[in-house]
């Protein structure tokens, strides 16, 4: 500070150090103040991400799950989904049950299948009535095999061991009495990798789904031995419906998020819908190039082949859980002689919650 005649004179050091002080003080508490404040929420438009794995995505029997994406309707409902691919249902399955994903989308029968081995998953939507499934036999062999009584000591190719499409192979085959010991499966997958096996011999026959089906016609590589892509051809060779694409959860997961499956179901029940009321070439034009190919005509064909297997409504057929399980018990040892306890298996809460 200064006096009248200019002279500087210092502050005190006593004041200096009250000053001090004060301004520590001060600054503590402001500190504290903001400690103890609430976290900011989390935005409430940043939902929880689901990751599905798809038994092979470009497989039309599992086409809904790709197509609700392509139209947008996960994220009408708000939902933040990944779509994976594995090349066959049993991988997906493995994929569930070790806590990679939330949802898959493969074949229903696991749900009986591991029911029997002490773990609870559930289908929430059913995508197939029927397997969609064509028992194939390279062109080579058609003269040698007319049936799947004539499967013994052949090569029988599956997408992969523990897969669907081996439970319906040992299953046709038991059918004609020809048990598993008599016969080889081969796991080869699914789409260029199942066709490889057929023109390269390794496989006499196998099971696959579309579009590799109409592939397989189109070049005369391979004859269709058992049809499944329809209701009729179903019940001829399995005895009635057999629901089998769907999408389906571990139930523990369904217990603690019962909103993300209604949303869940919600976008898939409007796919099946679109898929009940708009024509194959109309479906096509939503895909990408990389699942259509350079053969548009050849896909939109096998999408044509393709479309009676869906539901409308995502519901479980009445009578499909019994035939799933007659199947697997025929020839399963995990499930032949157990309870099943098959309302465990799947639900139609939340589709039946879906509004027309």
């Amino acid at each position: 500070m200064r006096k009248n005649n200019g002279d500087i004179v210092t502050m005190p050091h006593a004041v200096t150090r009250v000053a001090r002080a004060l301004h520590a003080a001060v600054a503590a508490s402001l500190t504290i103040f903001l400690l103890a404040q609430p976290a900011a929420p989390a935005r409430a438009d940043s939902p929880e991400k689901i990751v599905i794995m798809v038994g092979g995505i470009t497989k039309l029997i599992y086409l809904p799950a790709r197509l609700t994406e392509q139209l947008g309707y996960f994220k009408a409902e708000g939902l933040d989904v990944e779509l994976q691919s594995q090349p066959a249902g049993v991988d997906a399955e493995n994929e569930l049950l070790a806590g990679g994903v939330q949802a898959v989308v493969g074949f229903y029968d696991h749900a009986i299948d591991l029911q029997a081995k002490g773990k609870e998953i559930k289908a929430i939507v059913v995508f197939g009535q029927v397997p969609g499934e064509v028992e194939m036999v390279a062109a080579r062999a058609a003269g040698s095999i007319r049936s799947m009584a004539d499967v013994k000591g052949k090569t029988l190719g599956v997408t992969g061991l523990g897969s669907s499409t081996n439970f319906l192979t040992q299953y046709l085959a038991s059918l004609k009495g020809v048990p598993r010991s008599q016969y080889t499966v081969l796991p080869v997958g699914a789409d260029n990798s199942f066709i490889a096996a057929i023109r390269q011999g390794r496989i006499d026959a196998g099971m696959t789904t579309e579009p590799t089906v109409s592939q397989l016609l189109k070049s005369g590589d391979a004859r269709v031995l058992v049809d499944m892509r329809n209701v009729e051809g179903t019940r001829a060779a399995l005895g009635g419906t057999y629901p089998a694409s769907s999408l389906y959860v571990q139930s523990a997961w369904l217990d603690t998020h019962p909103q993300e499956a209604a949303k869940l179901a919600r976008a898939l029940v409007k796919t099946l819908r679109y898929l009940n009321t708009h024509s194959a070439e109309e479906i096509a034009a939503q895909m990408p190039k990389d699942y259509i190919g350079n053969d548009e005509a050849l896909y939109v064909s096998a999408l044509k082949a393709s479309l009676p297997m869906f539901t409308a409504d995502g519901k479980m057929p009445a009578d499909g859980p019994e035939t799933v399980l007659k199947v697997l018990a025929g020839f399963n040892p995990s499930v032949k002689g157990r309870h099943i306890d098959l309302s465990r298996t799947f639900t139609n809460q939340f589709v039946n919650e879906v509004k027309p």
